[in-house]
């Protein structure tokens, strides 16, 4: 009788447990669902603010292309190029190339903001140099996005809600702003072609040769 009742016991323990287990993973799958929602959101407004970045930069490129062309300079080096499924856009401007791209948005991940809230959001890329040519050679998610980061001129965060405003960060003047889903495409593609191409390329110098008497 004794081992009836301790076999009853085990059985109420082990059922007490699978209740236990079965109520965090519920909290833990209703998290996660959420996540997938604001991903699958942020996913479809960052592909149509994508899309209307490349009109803009079509636009950038063919009023460059008269600029240039009325001074009497070839044109042959302003274009732009994009990947067949639109999530790479290269535009070149005589001996400045800038690239944009959506392809970072590997998971559902969020932009930590000072006051402690954290905001889903996918990422639009602005690279200073061709996408394809600093994409070479890459392997996996990891090394892509340390490349991505190496040489990023500024991001776009979107939201997954349309209505929501998204986050444009510009990395090596610090800056940010709030903007509309609706303006932000004119406007990162213009901040950051002004940016490349309104600043200076210096010359490289080596260390000082010291001569010896």
């Amino acid at each position: 009788m004794l081992n009836n009742f301790e076999s009853f016991d085990n059985s109420e323990t082990a059922a007490k447990k699978d209740i236990v287990i079965q109520e965090r993973v519920e909290l833990l799958s209703t998290h996660m669902y959420k996540q997938f929602l604001n991903y699958q959101h942020s996913t479809v407004n960052t592909n149509e603010i994508f899309k209307r970045m490349i009109e803009c930069l079509n636009i950038v490129s063919e009023n460059m292309k008269q600029s240039f062309s009325s001074r009497g300079v070839t044109t042959q080096n302003i274009y732009v190029e994009t990947d067949a499924v639109k999530s790479v856009a290269v535009i070149n401007m005589l001996w400045n190339t800038i690239s944009f791209t959506t392809r970072c948005n590997f998971e559902p991940l969020v932009l930590s903001r000072e006051d402690g809230r954290n905001i889903p959001s996918n990422r639009i890329v602005a690279l200073k140099g061709n996408y394809n040519e600093l994409m070479k050679g890459v392997k996996d998610h990891d090394e892509e996005m340390t490349r991505l980061l190496e040489n990023e001129v500024a991001s776009l965060f979107v939201p997954p809600d349309e209505t929501q405003k998204c986050i444009f960060k510009i990395k090596f003047t610090g800056q940010e702003f709030v903007l509309n889903q609706t303006d932000a495409p004119r406007e990162v593609v213009l901040k950051v072609v002004e940016n490349v191409c309104g600043s200076n390329r210096y010359h490289k110098e080596g260390l000082p040769r010291t001569f010896t008497v």
